[in-house]
């Protein structure tokens, strides 16, 4: 971020002479396994959106691009809190902010249940976004601490490892939330319903979406409570703030604005893709299944994600990153042409394989986006997560292209992404110093 967080030194380590890009390495491995729950925690919880979105749909009759808007309200969040959330770190540290982040999510789980009671979709989408405030407040205490806990020169293998974390999450929430939240989706035809007993159904089938945050909401308090009891384990020292303004001249070199286009890009893509796979597998040109079993097949997009992690981090060894990106690209490409274009089996599973491509772009495009910017990386690295809100604003033009076109043109939107991934991958695929 543009504000420069606090600089954490450790009760139990003295400072090191490997802190020379600004920070000192922390020695503390029980902050490690924190910081790899908090990873599986916002990972899962940000993956349960695609079980969700068929479930509202279904209740509240909407049109996909309306669906579509469970993933605006969320991803919105990363926009309007990631700059308030690293000011917030610098006021009051790493720790205490991972609290507050924490708190703010149990606080948009439990404002499931008015949501609820009220009956009515928008105080559905105001629990999300408070809920993904919280995230974002974690997230932005998350990414730069993982990199602290350690030497720098293991740093990689750390974020690689945390990275795992939340693919792990996005695997295992998605299946749970099928049986729990998708197991029930009633046969109902609610255009059938209105008034009181359209009121009263809706109540009774938002019951299980309820009791499911309300169980989130109170792991997520534990979690908090353990942090605040270890939050002395991190002593922290605030560094000079800095303008955030100042950050924004970055998008006048080519190189990191079209990355910061990509993270935008890529997100929405990823996102949407995710958020019509149940009803794409429902579809019956393509596999015909119900709703509860359509869900359980989410993981595997996710999943594909993480395998790839591990692919991706000993090929981007031997390979150019960019030209392992634009690979990647392309034949996301190609699985969306094969999926838009095919019937059965073959159209579902290219569709998940999807998530296998996905895996090394998000990291891959940070980094070349980043690259050559030296002392100012970390204002980079701020405007890239503000650049998540693409997760907020495709999704919700692919639901537009599905309500006039139908789900399987649908998929011209993440293409179209992926094409300027490709671009970017070959446009970076030589280091920055190598042409500069």
């Amino acid at each position: 971020m543009a504000i420069q967080t606090p600089t954490p030194t450790s009760t139990t380590a003295a400072p090191s002479k490997d802190g020379a890009d600004g920070y000192v390495p922390v020695n503390a491995p029980g902050l490690q396994s924190f910081v790899f729950a908090l990873f599986f925690v916002f990972g899962g919880i940000t993956s349960l959106n695609d079980v969700i979105i068929p479930k509202l749909k279904d209740l509240f009759t909407l049109s996909y691009a309306q669906a579509m808007l469970v993933q605006s309200a969320f991803f919105a969040a990363y926009f309007f809190v990631s700059i308030p959330a690293a000011a917030i770190v610098q006021r009051i540290g790493y720790m205490r902010s991972a609290v507050v982040g924490l708190v703010t999510m149990a606080v948009g789980c439990l404002l499931f249940i008015p949501a609820s009671y009220s009956g009515v979709f928008v105080t559905f989408l105001l629990a999300l976004f408070v809920l993904a405030s919280g995230i974002t407040i974690v997230q932005v205490v998350a990414n730069p601490l993982i990199s602290m806990l350690g030497k720098p020169q293991t740093a990689s293998s750390r974020l690689t490892f945390a990275q795992a974390f939340n693919s792990l999450g996005t695997t295992v929430f998605p299946y749970v939330g099928a049986i729990l939240i998708l197991g029930s989706l009633a046969t109902v035809d609610v255009s059938t319903l209105s008034g009181a007993a359209l009121d009263a159904y809706r109540q009774e089938e938002t019951r299980v979406v309820v009791n499911t945050y309300i169980g989130l909401a109170i792991a997520l308090g534990l979690l908090a409570f353990a942090v605040w009891l270890n939050r002395r384990k991190l002593v922290e020292t605030a560094a000079p703030t800095e303008s955030i303004l100042q950050a924004f001249d970055l998008l006048k070199q080519p190189r990191f604005a079209l990355g910061a286009l990509c993270i935008f890009l890529y997100v929405g893509a990823e996102v949407a893709i995710g958020s019509i796979i149940v009803n794409y597998l429902m579809e019956s040109q393509v596999l015909g299944l119900g709703a509860e079993e359509a869900g359980k097949h989410v993981p595997l997009y996710w999943g594909g994600a993480m395998i790839g992690r591990f692919i991706g981090a000993g090929l981007l060894r031997l390979v150019a990153p960019g030209k392992v990106l634009a690979f990647a690209a392309l034949a996301t490409i190609g699985l969306l042409l094969v999926s838009g274009l095919s019937t059965g089996a073959l159209s579902g599973w290219t569709l998940l394989a999807i998530g296998l491509f996905n895996s090394i772009m998000f990291p891959t495009i940070f980094t070349l986006a980043c690259e050559g910017l030296g002392k100012r990386a970390a204002e980079g690295s701020g405007l890239l997560c503000v650049a998540i809100v693409g997760g907020a604003i495709v999704p919700l033009l692919m639901g537009h292209v599905a309500d006039e076109a139908g789900l399987k043109m649908s998929l011209v939107v993440p293409a179209v992404c992926y094409a300027v991934i490709l671009y970017f991958g070959w446009y970076a695929r030589r280091s920055q110093a190598a042409v500069s």
